[in-house]
């Protein structure tokens, strides 16, 4: 499976904090979404054991077949993602987050893999927005570590 987007960040918190993070998938994801550029207004509209779907002002996000493995330097989190950006565009891709500790904190590597995004829209984005998506990604994800604990 090639990569349309591999990125990592160095994240200043412990390993502990991104374990119980997960430990609430729905509020954890609201969140982060919820960092991301152009996301004015975020809600979990349903969540399951290891699913979710959140609207936001751009759309509807379907986050399903998550799943989560803890060892002891590392938590690797995976997912499939639906993300219906009004009437215009469906984008639908494989995500693995891994948090490794690294002395200071913890790298934080995401890679974006099996994007479809079909029509005239959906090849623009899948040819010009894996750097701006990514980024903003690592940026979020940096920007809710790094943030007050809950």
């Amino acid at each position: 499976m090639s990569a349309w987007f591999e990125g990592r960040s160095d994240i200043d918190c412990d390993l502990d904090r991104v374990q119980r993070a997960f430990d609430d998938l729905g509020g954890h994801y609201v969140a982060v979404v919820g960092l991301m550029p152009g996301i004015t207004t975020v809600e979990l509209v349903d969540q399951g054991s290891d699913s979710v779907t959140i609207k936001t002002n751009e759309g509807l996000m379907k986050r399903t077949n998550i799943a989560k493995r803890v060892e002891a330097d590392r938590v690797v989190v995976e997912f499939d993602e639906v993300y219906e950006a009004g009437s215009r565009i469906t984008v639908a891709s494989h995500f693995a987050d891994e948090f490794t500790t690294n002395g200071d904190g913890v790298t934080y590597r995401t890679v974006i893999s099996i994007v479809e995004a079909p029509g005239l829209l959906g090849l623009f984005y899948r040819t010009f927005g894996s750097s701006k998506m990514g980024n903003a990604f690592l940026t979020a994800y940096k920007t809710y570590f790094e943030g007050p604990s809950e």
